[in-house]
């Protein structure tokens, strides 16, 4: 089968793309690089340098490779940011969304897992969360997410398209050879690992008075490792789901202190924290519910603890202390294999 990946040079679509090629899969990826890495897509993909907005080149792209699904993950994904530039947001995740659909639609390709969030949940009134609990998303990244969902369904019903949304919590972890880089880090593992590494000389705890346990948020992580699995085991069943959202998480929540703790553990470092305001938009607790992954996919964690989920993170860290720009780019673009 050959299989789509949008967003294959960012964190979640680059382990994504590793893992299906693990499965067996054909693995064609389409990257703008707009916040990615070439040197994060792996080798064995055929890699396409396009922005969804490029019709003309996504027709290209789908009639060449001949398409049979698609994961899409390609989106602007920083919550702060989001409540700054709502209408990056909706002009990247929704329109560029539906460019893709379009494209998908033009091509008969009739099979799509979708890359969502918890962000669509807003504040939850029961935790651990199920999917079917209100949304009510409290900032854009989480509105954009929640309305492509939406959208989805659309397609799904006068398009005959295939879809499953999977809802994942906070990623975090990496493969051995995969992790995650960002320019400016706001996500707390890797800016915890910041500190600990003297890159930052502090972590700052956004938030203290929250109505949790020690006043700091508390978040549900999830190994990317994990994450990767549920996004193959939910296209293998698609024919059987479609129209499904999943939660992906490990149905148990850490503060945010519990995570520096469990990180200074884990490097054997003094990680300083600092205590400062809340960041905008940020729930107090997100948790998964899941129980109907688990029953509908047979999906389970299989790196389930928060220490082994740092401990790999800190490896990845420890092996590319510049992120990805310490490895050499000697791929061509446009469409040729990357090797």
């Amino acid at each position: 089968m050959n299989v789509l990946v949008t967003g294959a040079a960012g964190y979640v679509g680059s382990v994504c793309a590793e893992i299906l090629l693990q499965h067996g899969y054909a693995v064609v990826v389409v990257d703008s690089l707009v916040g990615g890495h070439l040197a994060a897509v792996p080798s064995g993909c055929v890699f396409h340098e396009c922005d969804l907005f490029d019709t003309k080149r996504l027709d290209k792209i789908f009639a060449s490779s001949k398409i049979d699904a698609v994961m899409h993950f390609a989106a602007e994904a920083l919550v702060e940011k989001s409540m700054r530039e709502p209408s990056t947001f909706y002009r990247v995740n929704v329109a560029g969304g539906i460019h893709l659909l379009d494209a998908m639609v033009r091509h008969e390709v009739k099979k799509i897992v979708f890359s969502s969030s918890a962000a669509v949940y807003g504040e939850p009134k029961v935790v651990p969360i199920p999917e079917d609990h209100a949304k009510a998303p409290i900032n854009p990244y989480g509105q954009t997410k929640r309305l492509f969902e939406n959208i989805l369904a659309d397609y799904g019903r006068y398009a005959d398209v295939q879809h499953a949304s999977l809802r994942y919590f906070n990623a975090a972890g990496a493969s051995g050879e995969r992790g995650e880089a960002h320019p400016v880090e706001t996500h707390v593992i890797p800016k915890i690992l910041e500190a600990a590494s003297g890159t930052i000389p502090q972590f700052e705890i956004r938030g203290t008075d929250y109505a949790t346990p020690d006043g700091t948020c508390v978040r549900d992580y999830v190994h990317i490792m994990d994450i990767a699995e549920a996004h193959v085991k939910a296209l293998a069943a698609i024919d059987s789901i479609s129209g499904e959202a999943f939660n992906v998480g490990n149905s148990r929540g850490y503060s945010i202190r519990e995570v520096v703790d469990t990180a200074r553990r884990v490097t054997g470092r003094p990680i300083p924290a600092k205590e400062t305001n809340r960041r905008p938009g940020d729930p107090a607790v997100l948790v998964a519910d899941g129980q109907k992954i688990r029953r509908m996919l047979g999906w389970t964690p299989q790196y389930s603890t928060l220490a082994s989920i740092i401990e790999s993170a800190w490896d990845w860290k420890l092996a590319h202390p510049n992120g990805y720009a310490d490895t050499p780019i000697d791929a061509a673009r446009g469409g040729s294999k990357l090797t």
